[in-house]
């Protein structure tokens, strides 16, 4: 027995057949891209390099590589810290810190480049270390002392050294 097909319904059955099979031979010979290999080990980089900023100081709550449009490319929240920020909230206080770093850059020629920003809030201190391609959002406790805050910075900021090299 002969299934007639007009030419216009073939193709969507061949598709449907034949698609199972493609998409076998397409993962078996499918290797990942160097790109995303990269964006991989950049990503593992990056949240190593929050837990070495972690380790500076019992008082770091949060680490985190913003890059210039908000976007989280690593980050670390330290070991039985609950988080303020919903993951909402989070993602538009990057933008916005972003944005305001963004802004900063467009001084530079007048006032001279952000070495750091501190932000006081009455429930967290929020550290900003700017480097050239991104930025580092770094929270600490409220009750961190003023001569803490000044020895995390000094100590960060030569962490922060070692990616612009």
């Amino acid at each position: 027995m002969w299934i007639a097909f007009s030419q216009s319904s073939f193709v969507p059955w061949a598709f449907v057949f034949f698609l199972p099979y493609i998409s076998m031979y397409l993962w078996r010979n499918l290797e990942l891209s160097p790109m995303a290999n990269r964006t991989q080990e950049e990503a593992q980089k990056n949240k190593e390099k929050c837990l070495r900023i972690l380790a500076v100081s019992p008082n770091i709550r949060y680490a985190g590589k913003i890059n210039k449009f908000g976007r989280t490319l690593g980050g670390q929240l330290r070991r039985g810290v609950v988080p303020l920020f919903k993951p909402d909230e989070a993602r538009n206080e990057n933008f916005i810190e972003a944005t305001r770093n963004q802004l900063r850059r467009a001084f530079e020629l007048s006032i001279g480049k952000t070495e750091y920003t501190l932000t006081e809030n009455e429930r967290v201190k929020i550290l900003t270390l700017p480097t050239e391609a991104s930025f580092y959002y770094i929270t600490l406790d409220k009750d961190t002392k003023t001569e803490d805050v000044h020895k995390i910075i000094g100590a960060l900021r030569e962490l922060v050294k070692e990616d612009e090299i």
